[in-house]
């Protein structure tokens, strides 16, 4: 039977690693992905439910301002256009990291997608966060990840999010106008029986929602640090969330079943569900890609 939670389970599609929601405003629509299950999922605002095969693992999608979508992918950034069944590989900055792939991404208020690669394996620390211009040049801005998660913006734009997961750490950077990213500094630390901290997003009051993975919940941290709510999830693996709605005022939540057996199912049958949590906060509009 599921936990008691608030959660709401709206799309029951059985992710393997579901990840990656994104409110698109222009279609009223959030899309989210299957990295492992390679596929893309879109929910209407009537509730209507699409879903799209992928030809590589995609981590990390959004919005482009042109139409489409720019994504991480295991290849490099991408593409994608579903109505064309147009998935284009345009940049590999890591040909040498063969087992690396993009995990999470997003855009920032300017515009820019910023995404980081992980070791797949996720036993090396091999992953980096990449910003993407709209001029489609690609750097290197932080490294030395084991799993990347994020990252997520101030409504100002001027600070930055950035988890690794497998170090149950949150880090902090602030940004500036033409985003270069200051110093690296811990935000916040979890530690054995908090879950990891996954994907996230941020509140039109600064504060920052954070799934935990391993965790049963999200948490609800202030600008300054503290933990200020959890909520519980009814499953295990909670990925990522992100506001959507007409008033951005949902928040939704995805999650995983990769790793759970039998008996775990059983028990939280909807694993792998994008699941609907009515906070009270609302969320901070999401710029498409300007390139």
């Amino acid at each position: 039977m599921d936990k008691e939670s608030p959660a709401e389970c709206v799309a029951d599609v059985k992710a393997i690693l579901g990840e990656g929601p994104v409110w698109v405003e222009r279609e009223q629509a959030l899309y989210w992905l299957d990295i492992k299950g390679r596929r893309i999922f879109r929910l209407g605002e009537t509730g209507e439910l699409d879903q799209w095969d992928t030809p590589m693992r995609v981590g990390s999608i959004a919005p482009r301002q042109s139409g489409g979508f720019v994504a991480g992918t295991e290849d490099g950034f991408a593409w994608i256009d579903l109505d064309r069944d147009r998935f284009e590989i345009f940049h590999n900055p890591e040909p040498h990291l063969p087992d690396n792939r993009f995990n999470d991404g997003k855009t920032d208020p300017a515009g820019r997608f910023w995404a980081g690669t992980m070791d797949n394996r996720e036993k090396q620390a091999t992953g980096s966060l990449y910003r993407l211009d709209p001029n489609l040049e690609s750097r290197v801005v932080d490294k030395d990840y084991r799993v990347t998660n994020g990252p997520a913006f101030a409504p100002d734009g001027r600070r930055m999010y950035h988890n690794d997961s497998a170090r149950q750490t949150i880090y902090m950077f602030d940004v500036g106008t033409s985003g270069e990213l200051g110093e690296r500094r811990v935000f916040a630390q979890f530690s054995e029986g908090d879950g990891y901290p996954d994907g996230m997003t941020v509140d039109s009051e600064g504060c920052l929602w954070v799934a935990f993975w391993d965790g049963w919940c999200l948490r609800r941290i202030s600008p300054d640090g503290e933990v200020i709510r959890k909520l519980e999830m009814p499953v295990q693996k909670p990925t990522s969330c992100a506001f959507g709605g007409p008033g951005l005022d949902r928040l939704y939540v995805t999650s995983a079943r990769v790793g759970l057996d039998q008996n775990a199912l059983e028990m939280q049958p909807c694993a792998g569900g994008l699941f609907l949590l009515e906070t009270g906060a609302r969320g901070v509009p999401q710029m498409p890609f300007a390139g």
